[in-house]
């Protein structure tokens, strides 16, 4: 297996919204924001190469909506996508397998892409199989008003109408070393990849530990869609990862790559903190 870790870019939010009901006496201690309230996200992409499969795990916000849409999104620095995969000597079609933790647009936007004449849609990854959770799907495309402004449809019917996309039913492995969880706090149908890479176990905890300043139980986004839900599959992950050793690994996290996890008086918290590059 190889394995790679890349930030496709840098984006802002609320902090507020990050941190839910945690007041930001609490939050800022841990996590900076700047004089509006606005804390920096990474888009952290995973390219896991096993047997014939070049997977990719989420795709980042791409780039098909107009100015106004980014206008508040904040997009800097990073490597890019196709130029992430680039540097580390992948083209788009040496993709086999796109891998979409869910359809929020910040994970999944990348995964389609404006055809070249500017009409209609296209696969930014033409050979890959598209995998998404069939709860994630169905919920998506049914849409609701709380995530509507996330689940866009330039971002997810033209995968269904490429003949590419595989629903997946159950938790369990996908590839060899590769199996996903699936989560509903979050959102129904958010899946977890966890890989086996040299005797460790490494958990990629997309949206439901985005950072490792969530790390303590209560300390959880306000775009949870259930958030005691997303404490129990916490609770759960954070029990077994410590039990385990398992690392953990932040899509979002501006300065933590990578932790491992220790009990302490106030709960699981981070032992040690590092870079992906130490893993590999």
């Amino acid at each position: 297996m190889k394995i790679h870790l890349f930030n496709i870019a840098n984006f802002k939010v609320d902090g507020g919204a990050m941190f839910g009901v945690v007041p930001k006496a609490l939050w800022s201690r841990v996590y900076t924001s700047d004089e509006n309230n606005l804390i920096v996200l990474t888009l952290r992409s995973l390219i896991i190469e096993i047997n014939d499969h070049v997977i990719l795990v989420d795709t980042g916000w791409g780039d098909k909506q107009d100015e106004k849409f980014f206008r508040y999104v904040y997009l800097h620095n990073g490597e890019g996508l196709t130029e992430g995969l680039a540097n580390r000597g992948y083209n788009p079609e040496d993709i086999t397998d796109v891998v979409l933790t869910h359809l929020h647009a910040d994970h999944c936007g990348g995964a389609v892409r404006k055809r070249p004449d500017g009409e209609g849609f296209e696969l930014t990854f033409p050979e890959a199989i598209y995998h998404v959770s069939r709860v994630q799907w169905e919920w998506a495309v049914k849409n609701n008003l709380r995530e509507a402004d996330a689940f866009l449809e330039e971002n997810i019917i033209p995968i269904s109408d490429s003949g590419r996309l595989n629903l997946i039913d159950e938790e369990g492995e996908l590839f060899p070393g590769f199996s996903v969880r699936i989560c509903f706090g979050h959102t129904p149908g958010l899946m977890i990849p966890v890989i086996k890479y040299k005797n460790k176990t490494l958990v990629y905890t997309g949206d439901l530990i985005p950072t490792a300043a969530h790390l303590p139980l209560i300390w959880n986004m306000s775009y949870d869609i259930e958030s005691l839900r997303t404490i129990d599959e916490k609770v759960q992950l954070l029990s077994e990862a410590l039990e385990k050793n398992y690392i953990l690994v932040f899509q979002h996290d501006e300065n933590v790559e990578c932790c491992t996890l220790e009990m302490t008086p106030k709960g699981i918290r981070a032992k040690e903190k590092f870079s992906f590059s130490e893993v590999v």
